[in-house]
């Protein structure tokens, strides 16, 4: 039985593939178990590498670097790809509120941990990696530990202990903050549902509007855009019992019908110059004597990729409208100015030969998306790396600080998803896809962790590291309760995009998974994803920043 002992003792590469396989099965595992509504997830994955090399089970030092230094790439650069295509659009309107609000719980938390550490004489670094367990952000803690091995050419194992020390209570202490603000606020979720609908947060409607206004009269429809400099699209129209497409072109009658796709903060205005708002059901629409009908169809031709609609000519030469694109699960209004992507999903009426023939020109083939576009994602990280790699001088800062491993592929991800088409870069990658590389990735980098964490975890608790646990749930409830009452009192922001901020802000998961058991509308999801990459990079940031100050 010697093999099998040095198969785990040993240094070797099929020693490593072991423990880390060993590790990240049982941590997932074991991430199955949930306490209430709440589960640790993938962060098992970082508690079973702590007890495994605890106990001896570890890894080449070597080895243990590069997986977790790549697992954090993979990680970070899957959430770019997510979150970029809607990433600029967020900030219009309530965005930038709710960013605001995420940056000063940010700035909070900093404060107060190295407040703590002025009181308590508790390392500064030491404390980085409580503030990164306490604000669940696992990305924060691979940048200062990257910076402070750049610096010292030392790993520090302590910040992984102590980030493990507090990261069970971080999760725990996100959904408290929300609780108490609901109590606090005596908030009636019947009657928050009925706010949230009712809110003037721009999404796209469909609306029937028919045209009553003697002024519009034989005007066309894109002389009506032009005097409301609204953006719209007449999906069709009935006239005269009859459905027809209609085209910018198109003269408006008296009692026609219309069937516009349009931003909600529009509608108002453009009912006003139109005329009343009328309600048929799309089996009104369906008995007229001309039937058009309405498909989705995927854009999976890279040809198609970064093209305006209105270069397709679609609608002359086809007689087809395309009213709507669902892009990254949000809609957008289907203008002609508007550039589709490979994985837009878009929302097409006319009839059944002309939209078969459209459905050939964008490609609609479920099976091509299949087929990942790699080059793409190695270029990104190439970027992603290098960017991240430049020093940037701050005055007063005795060190520059990099974006590193974690902020450079964030951005370039982020940049690249968003404007990766005009460069002819498909960047488009599936839900299932992307989880599978985001999955892969933090379950690497929390082995690589824990494993390299885990000869010194008890030895911490035991010589003073359980006051970590008390830091960590004052850092991680104190800025939500602040931010939250600010939130609520002053900004008068509803009760689901609160649970949201506070689950973007901390870049938790499991928290905006109790968030959305809550509520049955998106607001906690939507807001979550409008605050998560600024924040995440701020988190990244921060870390380094407050690394650099302890290392001054």
């Amino acid at each position: 039985m010697e093999w099998l002992e040095n198969l785990f003792f040993s240094n070797s590469i099929a020693n490593s593939v072991l423990i880390l396989g060993l590790t990240v099965s049982l941590g997932l595992l074991l991430g199955r178990i949930k306490f209430g509504s709440v589960s640790l997830g993938v962060t098992w994955v970082l508690f079973v590498g702590i007890l495994l090399s605890h106990f001896g089970l570890g890894i080449d030092p070597r080895i243990c670097n590069f997986i977790k230094e790549f697992g954090l790439i993979l990680f970070v650069y899957s959430i770019g790809l997510q979150v970029g295509p809607g990433f600029f659009s967020s900030f219009k309107e309530g965005g930038v509120r709710l960013n605001l609000l995420a940056v000063l719980i940010v700035v909070l938390g900093c404060v107060i941990c190295y407040v703590i550490h002025l009181l308590t004489d508790e390392e500064l670094t030491t404390m980085v990696g409580v503030l990164s367990g306490a604000v669940t952000n696992t990305p924060g803690l691979g940048a200062a530990q990257q910076t402070i091995s750049d610096i010292t050419g030392v790993n520090d194992n302590s910040l992984a202990t102590a980030y493990a020390v507090a990261y069970p209570l971080g999760v725990v202490g996100i959904i408290l903050s929300m609780l108490v603000v609901r109590y606090a606020f005596r908030v009636k979720l019947d009657r928050e549902k009925l706010a949230a609908e009712r809110s003037n947060a721009p999404r796209t409607l469909r609306v029937d509007l028919r045209v009553t206004n003697h002024g519009i009269e034989n005007k066309t429809i894109a002389e009506v855009a032009a005097m409301t400099r609204s953006k719209f699209v007449v999906a069709r129209m009935i006239r005269d019992n009859e459905q027809r497409i209609a085209s910018g072109d198109t003269k408006l009658r008296l009692d026609d019908i219309l069937r516009v796709v349009i931003s909600s903060s529009d509608v108002e205005l453009v009912q006003s110059l139109v005329g009343e708002s009328v309600k048929l059901d799309d089996k009104a629409w369906k008995s007229s004597s001309t039937n058009l009908e309405k498909r989705r169809i995927l854009v999976t031709k890279d040809d198609i990729n970064g093209k305006h609609i209105g270069d397709l000519h679609i609608r002359e030469n086809y007689n087809v409208n395309i009213t709507r694109v669902v892009r990254a699960g949000i809609e957008l209004v289907a203008t002609y100015e508007l550039r589709l992507q490979v994985g837009d999903v878009v929302v097409l009426v006319g009839r059944n030969n002309d939209l078969d023939e459209v459905a050939s020109i964008l490609g609609n083939s479920v099976r091509r998306l299949d087929h990942p576009n790699l080059v793409p994602i190695f270029i990104g990280i190439f970027l992603g790396v290098l960017l991240g790699s430049i020093p940037i001088v701050f005055p007063g800062v005795p060190q520059p600080v990099k974006l590193g491993l974690a902020g450079g592929p964030l951005i370039v991800s982020i940049l690249m998803a968003r404007y990766g088409h005009r460069y002819h870069l498909v960047t488009f990658t599936t839900n299932s896809a992307n989880m599978m590389i985001r999955e892969i990735g933090i379950s690497l980098f929390l082995a690589a962790v824990g494993l390299g964490a885990g000869e010194s975890f008890v030895a911490s608790i035991v010589d003073g590291g359980y006051w970590w646990i008390l830091y960590g749930v004052i850092i991680t409830m104190l800025p939500l309760l602040i931010v939250g009452v600010i939130a609520r009192k002053a900004c008068k922001i509803d009760y689901f995009s609160i649970m949201g901020l506070m689950s973007g802000a901390m870049t938790d998961p499991p928290a905006l998974a109790y968030a959305n058991t809550v509520g049955s509308n998106d607001r906690a999801a939507v807001a979550y994803a409008t605050v998560y990459p600024l924040t995440m990079f701020l988190r990244i940031f921060t870390a380094q920043l407050l690394v650099l100050i302890a290392l001054s």
